[in-house]
């Protein structure tokens, strides 16, 4: 599913891109998707921070199961 949108961008860049026959909307697509992309990875490493994992002493004394 896809959903409609508009932006305003400044001219220049504009006739650039129709001058060098880039695909608008595709680039608009990928931008954003790896600006959502990059807003994941700092809210996750934000979350990481604001409560980061401990060291489970239990592991340490478990042993091992299988060939090893």
């Amino acid at each position: 599913m896809t959903t409609r949108t508009t932006f305003t961008m400044d001219e220049s860049l504009a006739e650039q891109a129709r001058r060098l026959s880039v695909n608008v909307s595709a680039a608009a697509r990928d931008g954003v998707a790896a600006a959502v992309l990059a807003a994941q990875l700092e809210q996750d490493r934000a979350a990481y921070l604001a409560k980061p994992e401990r060291i489970d002493e239990f592991w340490t004394s478990v042993e091992a199961w299988g060939d090893e």
